[in-house]
C-alpha cells in the first residue's frame, strides 16, 4: 500500500533510515564522541549550563580566545530520540578556529517529550544563551544557530527569532509528514496536525536573517529531497540564504564540514558572519 510519494512503509522506512544506509555509521558517531571528549577535557570550565529544569536542559559552551565575538548554538542530530550533546562537542573545533564561541546544546528526547516540547527547549536554550552571552564574553547581537539532521529541523524552527543573527542547516529535516509516515513516529508519536505546526516547509516566518541550508551529495535521497525544496521555499519567499550541496558527502561526512577548520561548511559560517573565513 502506498503511504507517502508512490511509496508503501518499507520503501518509506528505508529512505529514512541513514545508519542502514552508511554501514560505518557506528564509527563515525564512536569517532565523534572520543574527539568530543578530547574537546571536552581540553575546555572543561563551561559544561553542563543549566538552561532550563529538564535533566538534557543543558548546554556546554566553549569560549574563543576573544571577548565580543559571534556565537554558535548547536543542536544534535538522532531523529529526535537518540544521541546527546556529549557526542558532538567536536563540531566545535571548525567555529573556534574561525573566532566563534560555541554553545552545544542537549534536550529531551522522544518518547519523553513531544515535537512540540523539543522544539520549546530549543527556544528556551537560544534566549537563555543570548541573556548569559555577554556574561560569556560573546555579542548577543552576533548569535548563530546551527545543526545536523534533527538539529537542522531545530535551527529551521528558531529562524523566526528575531535575535538569530543567521543560521545553518545540515542535512535537516523540514516537511515531517513522511516522518509520521514512517517507522521513525513510533516514539515521536506525530499526528497530521501536529507534523504540520512543526514542519519549518510549512512555517516560513515572515522576515528571518541569512539561513545556509546544506546537505550532501551522497545522502539518501529523500534527505537531498527535503533540503532542496525547503531551499526553493525559503527563496521563494522571498528569505535570504544560499544551499550548499557538498560533494562527495553523505549524512555522517557532511557534518564534519563544519568541524573541519577549512571545512566549507565552517568557511561559510564565517562569511555569513563576517568573519575571516582563513
Amino acid at each position: 500500500m502506498i503511504v507517502y510519494r508512490s511509496m508503501d512503509r518499507q520503501t518509506l522506512d528505508a529512505a529514512y533510515n541513514n545508519s542502514a544506509a552508511v554501514p560505518d555509521s557506528d564509527r563515525y558517531l564512536a569517532d565523534w564522541l572520543r574527539r568530543s571528549e578530547a574537546l571536552r577535557s581540553r575546555m572543561p570550565h563551561h559544561l553542563n549550563l543549566a538552561y532550563g529544569d529538564a535533566p538534557r536542559a543543558r548546554l556546554d559552551f566553549f569560549a574563543a580566545n576573544r571577548s565580543g565575538a559571534p556565537s554558535l548554538l548547536f543542536f544534535h542530530g538522532g531523529y529526535w530520540q537518540r544521541n546527546a550533546k556529549e557526542g558532538f562537542s567536536f563540531i566545535a573545533e571548525g567555529p573556534l578556529a574561525h573566532g566563534f564561541h560555541v554553545a552545544v546544546a542537549g534536550y529531551t528526547l522522544a518518547p519523553e517529550a513531544t515535537m512540540a516540547d523539543i522544539v520549546r527547549e530549543a527556544r528556551t536554550a537560544l534566549h537563555w544563551l543570548h541573556q548569559h552571552l555577554a556574561a560569556l564574553g560573546g555579542d548577543p547581537a552576533r548569535l548563530f544557530v546551527a545543526g545536523w539532521s534533527a538539529g537542522g529541523h531545530l535551527s529551521a524552527m528558531l529562524m523566526d527569532e528575531p535575535l538569530v543573527a543567521g543560521g545553518l542547516a545540515i542535512s535537516g529535516l523540514f516537511d515531517l509528514e513522511p516522518i509520521r509516515l514512517c517507522y521513525l513516529n513510533e516514539k515521536l508519536g506525530l499526528d497530521a496536525e501536529q507534523a504540520r505546526r512543526n514542519s519549518p516547509l510549512l512555517n516560513l516566518p515572515a522576515q528571518a536573517a541569512n539561513f545556509i541550508i546544506a546537505y550532501g551529495a551522497d545522502e539518501l535521497p529523500e534527505l537531498q529531497r527535503q533540503s532542496r525544496e525547503f531551499a526553493a521555499a525559503w527563496r521563494a519567499h522571498p528569505l535570504p540564504g544560499e544551499t550548499i550541496e557538498v560533494a562527495g558527502c553523505h549524512h555522517y561526512a557532511v557534518l564534519e564540514q563544519l568541524e573541519q577548520p577549512d571545512g566549507i561548511l565552517a568557511n561559510a559560517l564565517a562569511v555569513s558572519a563576517g568573519v575571516d573565513p582563513g
